[in-house]
């Protein structure tokens, strides 16, 4: 008797590969420069890779609590503090997680159930969406304004219903390189104020705002953080993208429902890490600086876009550089965005990222993605390449 083969029915069947999978795997096969995926191409401090050798050294090797080593998600809550002014209870409210991703899936398998409503603002990280679908969530897609990525109150009132379960928001923008300001985080303060309605802030580029804007997270706002699970990335910030370890700052009710999820999913996190983060967040001086430090490299990059055909869009924070490609003159006219950045990639061997892989419908609004995210002969090789268009 042969043995049957169960077939599946698939819970994603409208889920590809990622834009940034496809993107990085071509500019690998045409040996191009890729701009495209957001991460680093130098390296982390060797101070920080001492301290988790260290570590390891000590025998810091076995599983960590749960929720995080003790002295990891004290340092977060100190920081937190510091810079915004609330402060965390580090054994009831900060949580470490594997990375941002796995944070805001956990978030959302845990206070989504099926049927409710998730407002996200769109262009949006291809993550939140898929999650919102996998937990039987209704995905209710608001845009920001075309051009300046700013929010549009009116549209996210109006997406507003009773079966509103949580709205997740992103500041400093992933992919525009937007910030939120105080007075836009004030508008949501109120427009949420008499609604049950939970806040997902995802602020993993917090460490990323150039002057003269400030970060604003969610912690600074009583009638934000009491709603909100707050998502922070050590990738992001020290140059680790690899390493996958983020955060959770939430009130202590919704912390205890993000860790009965959590368990299940990963349990814990990489050890040695925790501990040699925990010791290099002692100097403030990496994060505090990282602003003065990804400025000079957007500027740098920006000067050398200036003297091609491409229109700078702003680029308030991240490490992301958008561009407007409606000017370019290229062989074919009216290349869509993911034909142009296929056509980038492969003629000129620069590697970008469309924008219109971050909206749902496909938006295509001729705007582009770079990543500036390199050492300064990576971005200059780059601009070498472009400076034609």
């Amino acid at each position: 008797m042969t043995a049957r083969t169960p077939s599946l029915v698939s819970k994603a069947p409208h889920m590809g590969t990622t834009i940034f999978t496809v993107m990085s795997a071509l500019a690998a096969e045409k040996k191009a420069v890729n701009l495209g995926q957001g991460f680093p191409d130098f390296g982390a401090d060797p101070h920080l890779l001492s301290l988790v050798n260290d570590a390891m050294q000590e025998g810091l090797n076995q599983y960590p609590p749960m929720a995080g080593v003790a002295p990891l998600r004290e340092a977060v809550s100190r920081k937190i503090e510091a810079l915004y002014g609330r402060h965390y209870d580090p054994v009831s409210e900060i949580t470490v997680t594997a990375g941002a991703t796995q944070a805001i899936l956990t978030i959302i398998l845990a206070i989504v159930h099926p049927g409710d409503e998730v407002i996200v603002l769109e262009p949006c990280y291809d993550s939140y969406v898929p999650n919102i679908e996998l937990a039987g969530g209704q995905v209710v897609r608001v845009p920001l304004t075309p051009g300046t990525f700013r929010p549009d109150f009116d549209k996210i009132r109006a997406a507003i219903s009773p079966r509103t379960r949580a709205i997740l928001i992103n500041s400093p923008h992933n992919p525009s390189g937007m910030v939120w300001s105080r007075q836009e985080m004030l508008t949501l303060q109120e427009i949420l104020a008499p609604t049950d309605i939970v806040l997902i802030s995802d602020e993993v580029y917090e460490h990323m705002v150039y002057a003269p804007l400030q970060h604003w997270s969610a912690a600074h706002f009583e009638g934000l953080a009491a709603r909100a699970f707050i998502v922070s990335s050590f990738g992001k910030t020290y140059h680790v993208t690899g390493w996958k370890v983020g955060t959770v700052a939430a009130p202590a009710a919704y912390t205890a429902e993000f860790r009965k999820v959590h368990q299940f999913m990963v349990f814990t996190v990489n050890t040695p890490m925790q501990h040699g983060l925990a010791r290099y967040m002692a100097n403030p001086a990496p994060y505090l600086e990282l602003p003065a430090f990804y400025q000079r490299k957007r500027d740098l990059f920006r000067q050398g876009l200036a003297q091609t055909h491409f229109r700078l869009l702003p680029g308030e924070g991240t490490y992301f550089q958008c561009v407007d490609i409606s000017d370019l003159k290229v062989p074919e006219k009216n290349l869509s965005e993911a034909d142009f950045c296929q056509w980038l990639t492969a003629e000129i061997g620069v590697a970008a990222i469309p924008l219109s892989a971050f909206y749902g419908n496909g938006f295509d609004q001729k705007v582009i993605r770079f990543c500036f995210a390199k050492k300064d002969e990576t971005l200059l090789a780059a601009l070498d390449k472009l400076k034609g268009l």
